[in-house]
């Protein structure tokens, strides 16, 4: 055991510390055990020395100037305690949001997301959440450094709160692992940014121009005919992209006048198959030895690059800002248009609940604030004109 010193490491009294040859080490007089290795080239490493178990040991804490006194004499407690206890004198490793971000993709996300939300948390992940906290220990992640990434992306409120609520996630999941103590979401006080509606809805006559380059696509040779096909089986049923390329031919129940959508975002459900459905179901070619309805160029495989298509059919139709998710969109609208409810609606596009469909309802309140408008136009031309008339009882 070191022998009962009255120095006392403090960091003035470290940095005077020298030796002509050789290293020596100085013992703390308060922290017994508790030392520094000063060496003759001017090098200085905390150290502690203590018996357990299978008799006397010394570690190494770090070296002078990487590490503060404070810091040495917190890990130096740390391991005279457990070396006492017989146990590794280096805590083990406390795991970063990099390593939580690796488990939580592999372990969670994949056996519980959807490939569209995978790939929305993996970007989001490589852009903004590990670049700025990624080396950063669970432990050392606060409510000031999920608030100060979150107000960088401001500019894209989509993005900064995504970006908020995947890192929440993460660490919610952490704490159902047992990895940090509850209450450790650092982004739990967050006040998420406003997003305006991203949604774009079809006219009539955008309809009208779509159906055009349509016919013209298809007109231009096979290539072109499964991703015609594709979008408008999305006009007509208001399907998603993802249920619409993964529909196999098995799924086409004619006899129940049905489409089975096993790999729906909100679980598996039927979607009517309405007399249009059928026209551009029949129309369609079967492969053979392909289980797919919307067929990709190989053998065996259904269409991946829609998107590419959808981009060139818009411009064709001059639907300047129109995503392929917009027919979705276009669809909701057009139901609600006919007087349709909320619940109907939300049962057509596989809505978990009404409130994801009641989005879609801002076209028609615009149709009420126009109404609104003409009729108060209306009464004020009467309320002006009566102006200066005299009133009944007057005179």
């Amino acid at each position: 055991m070191p022998r009962r010193s009255k120095f006392r490491i403090g960091k003035r009294a470290v940095e005077l510390l020298r030796v002509e040859k050789g290293d020596a080490v100085f013992w703390d007089r308060d922290l017994a055990g508790f030392g520094v290795r000063v060496h003759a080239t001017g090098r200085k490493v905390y150290v502690v020395q203590t018996r357990g178990p299978d008799g006397p040991k010394r570690v190494s804490l770090g070296r002078h100037g990487e590490i503060s006194v404070d810091e040495a004499r917190r890990r130096a407690r740390s391991a005279i305690d457990r070396l006492k206890q017989g146990e590794d004198p280096s805590p083990p490793r406390e795991l970063t949001v990099a390593a939580l971000a690796e488990r939580y993709l592999g372990t969670h996300v994949a056996a519980r997301c959807k490939p569209g939300s995978a790939r929305l948390y993996r970007l989001v992940l490589r852009r903004h959440i590990l670049p700025a906290l990624g080396a950063k220990p669970l432990g050392a992640v606060g409510l000031k450094d999920a608030a100060d990434l979150h107000r960088r992306l401001r500019e894209s409120p989509y993005i900064a709160n995504r970006t908020a609520r995947v890192l929440s996630g993460m660490f919610r999941q952490a704490e159902a692992w047992g990895l940090v103590p509850p209450g450790s979401d650092p982004c739990r006080s967050l006040r998420y940014y406003p997003e305006r509606p991203r949604g774009r809805f079809l006219a009539p006559e955008e309809y009208r121009r779509l159906g055009a380059a349509l016919g013209e696509a298809e007109a231009r040779g096979p290539t072109w005919g499964p991703a015609v096909a594709a979008i408008r089986m999305l006009l007509l049923t208001g399907c998603r992209k993802s249920e619409i390329v993964t529909l196999r031919w098995d799924d086409v129940d004619r006899t129940a006048g049905e489409l089975r959508l096993r790999g729906a975002k909100s679980g598996p459900r039927m979607v009517p198959l309405t007399a249009p459905v059928l026209r551009v179901l029949d129309g369609i070619p079967r492969a053979r030895g392909n289980p797919w309805v919307i067929r990709g160029r190989r053998p065996g495989t259904h269409l991946t690059d829609l998107a590419y298509h959808w981009t060139r059919i818009a411009a064709r139709a001059g639907l300047e800002g129109v995503r392929i998710h917009d027919l979705r969109h276009s669809y909701a609208s057009r139901a609600l248009a006919l007087g349709e409810g909320l619940s109907a609606i939300g049962r057509l596009l596989g809505h978990a609940g009404v409130g994801t469909t009641a989005r879609y309802a801002h076209p028609m309140r615009d149709k009420e604030r126009e109404a609104a408008a003409r009729v108060g136009d209306s009464i004020a031309v009467h309320i002006a004109s009566a102006r200066g008339a005299p009133r009944a009882g007057a005179g």
